[in-house]
């Protein structure tokens, strides 16, 4: 169950994986991965084979996140993660889900 995080300081990140990244379940095992950790933001994948992902949470829940996504799924073959850092103001985001392709 997820901690009532409505005054922790959180920050955001805006993650792009290249490589094996589509097509295995990647996105589904990410929102798992994010329901777990309590990390909310979103995942789609993209149209130039790659997945991005818009994570929030404490510092330390994006360290984590941020690992699994680059060697948590053993049928991914990450090369590339890239994380940029979103400066605030930022909208809050409430859950972690899927999104269509963009």
């Amino acid at each position: 169950m997820q901690a009532d995080r409505s005054d922790a300081p959180i920050e955001t990140r805006l993650v792009c994986g290249y490589g094996l990244v589509q097509g295995i379940g990647y996105r589904e095992a990410s929102v798992r991965r994010a329901h777990e950790q309590g990390v909310t933001g979103w995942v789609p994948n993209r149209m130039d084979d790659t997945v991005k992902a818009m994570l929030q949470g404490s510092p330390e829940q994006l360290v984590d996140m941020c690992g699994w996504l680059s060697e948590g799924m053993s049928a991914a073959l990450v090369d590339e993660l890239e994380v940029t850092e979103v400066k605030p103001p930022f909208a809050r985001f409430d859950r972690f889900e899927r999104l269509p392709t963009l």
